[in-house]
């Protein structure tokens, strides 16, 4: 097997500073699963989000509670993290797809203008 650089990794908005406040053990779940990505392998536990936008994908983490993270790999430089949360119930808060949306949306649009 060639072993091939992993993909660089670009957090949007506060999705870094989210995934900090995470507990100790839904952090470390979260970085995995991201280096998994990187490494061109899927995250154990994900679900597509086209509702937030073409590619994106959620890595479900299932520790004492419940975490998301949102990200799109579909880009040939980066890898973009564009939302992280706590889901704190069973269907995903509007105002958690309208950020993760909006997000993505102005990542496209910036794509465009290089």
């Amino acid at each position: 097997m060639i072993r091939t650089q992993p993909k660089a990794m670009r957090w949007l908005g506060d999705s870094l500073d989210t995934v900090k406040e995470f507990s100790d053990e839904a952090r470390r779940e979260a970085g995995h699963q991201l280096g998994r990505v990187q490494e061109g392998e899927d995250p154990a536990d994900w679900k597509p989000m086209e509702t937030v936008g073409a590619g994106v994908r959620e890595i479900r983490i299932r520790v004492e509670k419940a975490y998301r993270v949102l990200y799109v790999a579909k880009f040939s430089e980066a890898i973009y993290v564009i939302h992280a949360f706590e889901k704190k119930t069973q269907k995903t808060s509007k105002a958690d797809l309208d950020l993760a949306s909006n997000r993505y949306r102005q990542l496209a649009n910036e794509r465009k203008k290089k």
